[in-house]
């Protein structure tokens, strides 16, 4: 007697595109935390970004895979014309200064209300976006020995939160995109579950938690 075997399919992974903005002053260290990240590895010689750089890389999150396409948006760019271009359908930000440049860090606000207003996603809301403190390698400096004064200017500001980063040591690179990316990830299935219950039971609540405090360094 022949059985007839039911092979049930494996789900198939998700796969998300995320354009992923990379921005701040010059100098600051973009071109090299790109590096860090997507090739591991890292180069003293400093080469100034012209317009702007890609890099693509996979990751494998909660069973999705992931790919984030990193755009190197030149400092000398500063608040042109361009960006507009450059940061359509963008799903975050990071903003990046030097800690051992304290004008790089008064350039943040700057940055920042730039991203907001040639960036709002569909829903209204502001582009999720984390500051991180570069080349903390180098010493910290007054601001980021703070945490609380760094935390609150995140709150003040709309970011998720700051992290001291380092290129050439490979400090926080990882951690920072990886809460970048969950953040997004948490976003887009809040918006579907939200849908969904709009249709069934516009009562119940969307169940959105305060889980970017996660972010923050203390």
């Amino acid at each position: 007697m022949n059985q007839k075997h039911q092979h049930h399919q494996q789900p198939q992974q998700k796969e998300h595109l995320y354009k992923i903005l990379v921005i701040g002053d010059l100098g600051v260290g973009k071109s090299s935390i790109i590096k860090r990240y997507v090739h591991h590895n890292f180069s003293p010689n400093y080469r100034a970004t012209i317009g702007v750089d890609f890099a693509l890389k996979v990751l494998n999150l909660e069973q999705e895979t992931i790919r984030l396409q990193l755009w190197d948006i030149a400092g000398q760019e500063r608040f042109g014309n361009m960006t507009r271009v450059y940061y359509r359908e963008a799903m975050g930000a990071f903003i990046v200064f030097d800690v051992t440049r304290p004008s790089t860090f008064e350039a943040v606000t700057k940055w920042k209300e730039d991203l907001d207003a040639k960036l709002s996603q569909s829903s209204g809301k502001q582009v999720a976006a984390v500051l991180l403190a570069n080349k903390c390698d180098q010493g910290r400096d007054v601001l980021t020995n703070n945490a609380i004064k760094m935390e609150q200017f995140c709150q003040e500001n709309g970011f998720l939160g700051w992290f001291e980063t380092s290129a050439k040591e490979n400090i926080n690179i990882d951690e920072a995109a990886n809460c970048l990316v969950k953040h997004i990830l948490a976003n887009e299935n809040d918006l579907i579950h939200t849908e969904i219950q709009d249709i069934v039971s516009p009562k119940l609540e969307s169940g959105r938690g305060s889980s970017c405090s996660g972010c923050f360094r203390s």
